[in-house]
Formats: C-alpha cells, sequence, structure tokens
C-alpha cells in the first residue's frame, strides 16, 4: 500500500470528479490519503471531503502565503478542531520568502501557534518552506528548545543544511512529483543519501504532476510514480519504498488506525 501525505481534495479542481479520483487511487494501490487544510475559514470543505471517504484523513492550518488574512487564529481554535477523529495534525504552516504574500513577521508568529498546538496535541506538524531555509531552521531549532514536537518538512526541495536540522530534531522529509523532474538531479543525490526511516511521498495535487505526468492535473493516484523514482535514486525494490514510506506515514501521524 502506498500513502499519498500530501493532497489538496478540496480544491475545486476535484469538484466536478471527486469519487473517481478517489477510484483512481484504490485501484493504483493507494490506500491512505491526507488532504491538507491551507486556510480556517474553508476547513469545514476539508474536514467534509475527509468524512465522505473511510480513507481519507485531513489536518487543520493555515498556509503562510494566507497568514495576513486568516485573521483570528488563535492555539485554542487549532487544538479544538484537532479533537476531531479524521484531523490527524496540523498544517499546511510555515514561511514561503519565494512570494511574499503575507509578511514575514506575520508568518512567523502563526508558525509558531501552530508548532504550539502541535507540541501540545501531540499531533505533527505538515511544514510547507520556500525560500527560507535560515529562518526556518532557526525557528524550528528555538521552538522544539521550548519542548518536544513532530512533523515533516513536505515537498522537500531545500538544501541539505536544512534536511540536517529537521531529522537532527526528528523530523520527517516528504518528497513530491519534483523528485522526478528533469533538472531534480541534486534533489535524487539528496534522496539516495537520506534515511530511508524519516522519507515520505506525496503528490501534493492537484499540483506538480510527476513524470510521466507532467502538464496534467496532479491526483493521489500518481504518487506511485513519485515512489518509483525514490526507489531508483536509492537502488531499491518499489516494495521496499512502499513499505517503509507507509510505515514512516503510520508512525508519524499515529492518529491514523494502522
Amino acid at each position: 500500500m502506498l500513502v499519498d501525505s500530501h493532497c489538496h481534495l478540496d480544491f475545486p479542481d476535484f469538484q466536478p470528479d471527486l469519487d473517481q479520483v478517489i477510484g483512481r487511487a484504490t485501484d493504483a494501490g493507494v490506500g491512505l490519503m491526507l488532504t491538507i487544510g491551507t486556510h480556517l475559514s474553508r476547513f469545514p470543505a476539508v474536514l467534509a471531503v475527509a468524512e465522505r471517504y473511510p480513507q481519507v484523513y485531513c489536518t487543520v492550518g493555515v498556509h503562510p502565503h494566507e497568514a495576513a488574512s486568516e485573521t483570528g487564529v488563535t492555539v485554542e481554535t487549532l487544538l479544538e478542531l484537532a479533537k476531531h477523529p479524521k484531523v490527524v495534525g496540523f498544517g499546511e504552516t510555515g514561511l514561503d520568502y519565494f512570494y511574499a504574500h503575507s509578511p514575514r513577521a506575520q508568518q512567523q508568529s502563526i508558525f509558531r501557534l501552530h508548532i504550539q498546538a502541535a507540541r501540545q496535541a501531540g499531533l505533527p506538524l505538515v511544514i510547507h518552506t520556500r525560500d527560507a531555509d535560515t529562518d526556518m531552521a532557526a525557528i524550528l531549532e528555538e521552538e522544539y528548545a521550548k519542548g518536544h514536537f513532530t512533523g515533516l518538512v513536505h515537498c522537500f526541495s531545500s538544501g541539505r543544511e536544512l534536511a540536517d536540522k529537521a531529522l537532527e530534531l526528528g523530523l520527517f522529509l516528504s518528497f513530491s512529483g519534483m523528485l522526478s523532474f528533469k533538472k531534480a538531479d541534486s534533489l535524487r543525490l539528496m534522496a539516495r543519501d537520506l534515511p530511508l526511516d524519516r522519507l515520505l511521498v506525496e503528490t501534493d495535487a492537484p499540483y506538480l504532476a510527476p513524470v510521466p505526468h507532467r502538464g496534467k492535473r496532479n491526483e493521489p493516484s500518481f504518487v506511485s510514480a513519485t515512489a518509483s523514482t525514490l526507489a531508483g535514486a536509492k537502488g531499491l525494490g518499489i516494495a521496499q519504498i512502499e513499505a517503509a514510506t507507509t510505515g514512516n506515514f503510520l508512525r508519524l501521524f499515529n492518529k491514523v488506525p494502522g
């Protein structure tokens, strides 16, 4: 069984044919999917997808792009929403300095709120980071010094220093279809050397469709292509990658029944 550890099934892209999308994932051996919260204001739609399908779980949180627009986020609100049995983590949250849709200070503040919630609830964070390696590493280290929390850096495409810092703090790393892109040689070399017991795979659907699906709407069934690329990078069989990444997901997101 494979797990798509990060997708956005509540997005309008999937409204016309969500049943078929889920069916294709099942046919492709994708036994679990994690659909990710990006706005508190849109969380009911995220939860509705998770409640509709037994193999879908969700997270609750605010994407760094929305840090300025999603006002009134509190630790208490996040904790209350996370009591639902289908909510298994917080996020996606983090820092995105590439697009800078929200001021950096607001991104950092709301990121720390998510970390506090994760620490209190004992649930993992789904971390987004882009062009923010230095600040991301510093915040993770500062916050970890205040108390243990778990999580993963999703769609990992940052440098080795951030990868090492995340691993040092006990976090996991998740690879998306970017791993299969023609110009991603350095990312595949990094994946080759990273410990398999800390890696997951994802689609980030509807974005970042892997080879050979480039240019199409991404969907959870395509996570098998990313898993195949990871297997090739590490010189392992696909069955080993399936077993390891699924086991890692269930170990991290331990609210999901195994």
